[in-house]
Order: C-alpha cells, then sequence, then structure tokens
C-alpha cells in the first residue's frame, strides 16, 4: 500500500482505520496495476490516470467512491453527485461485503467515464469503455 494511504488510515478512529484498512487490501488485490495515491485529500486509485475508486472518511461513516458506478447497475451502490459517481457508506467493517466489493471493483475496470479529461471537456463526459 502507498505509505501516504497508510498515513491516511492510522489517522481515523480505531473502528474507521479496520474499514480503510479492509477496503485498501480489497482495492489493491483487485487492482495491482493501478496508481494510487492521496488525491483531494483521500486515497483513490487510477487507471491511466483517471479515477476510478476511492475511499473517504465522512461524519458517521466511511464512503466507498467509484467514479463510473451509476453505470454499474447496482442496486446496493447509491447515486452520488450530479456526474456518474455511486458510493456505499460503511459504519462498521462487518459491513464489508468483499464479493460485492469485488464485483464493483471488476465493474469499475470494464465500465469507465472519462474523469481524466472532464476539465478539458468542460465538465462533459464521455465513456472509455
Amino acid at each position: 500500500m502507498n505509505a501516504s494511504v497508510q498515513d491516511y488510515n492510522n489517522l481515523q478512529t480505531s473502528a474507521d482505520k479496520e474499514i480503510c484498512d479492509q477496503l485498501a487490501f480489497i482495492i489493491n488485490k483487485n487492482l495491482p496495476d493501478a496508481e494510487n495515491k492521496i488525491w483531494h485529500a483521500h486515497p483513490v486509485w487510477f487507471l491511466e490516470g483517471n479515477p476510478i475508486v476511492g475511499y473517504s472518511k465522512l461524519k458517521g461513516s466511511v464512503r466507498l467512491l467509484f467514479w463510473s458506478g451509476q453505470s454499474f447497475d447496482e442496486e446496493k451502490l447509491s447515486n452520488e453527485g450530479s456526474f456518474k459517481a455511486a458510493e456505499f457508506r460503511y459504519t462498521d467493517s462487518a459491513q464489508i461485503v468483499k464479493e460485492d466489493v469485488e464485483r464493483w471493483i471488476t465493474k469499475a475496470i470494464e465500465i469507465q467515464w472519462d474523469y481524466k479529461n472532464i476539465v478539458k471537456r468542460k465538465g462533459v463526459l464521455e465513456r472509455l469503455k
């Protein structure tokens, strides 16, 4: 795991750290070739410069966010924002269903919207895959 991501996890309460550590482990295992760094103050994984998945501490939960998640056709994911992102919020590590997260990551690899060039395209998203 990227050292700055581990530092982020270590700053969390013990319960939230457990959530973050489990999510990071699953993501790293399923996205071994992804770039992983702190981006906008949160851990994010990128494929070819495009943000795919990340998590962040919110008040009362840890949010797992998939940038193209609204296109996954997954009822457990909730829409987030005005683009194509979708999320799942965890309040306890026991809520993490490894198979769900792995399936979502597989879909994140297969279904991508071009967030990398969203500024250049003045807020217009184009589908990459």
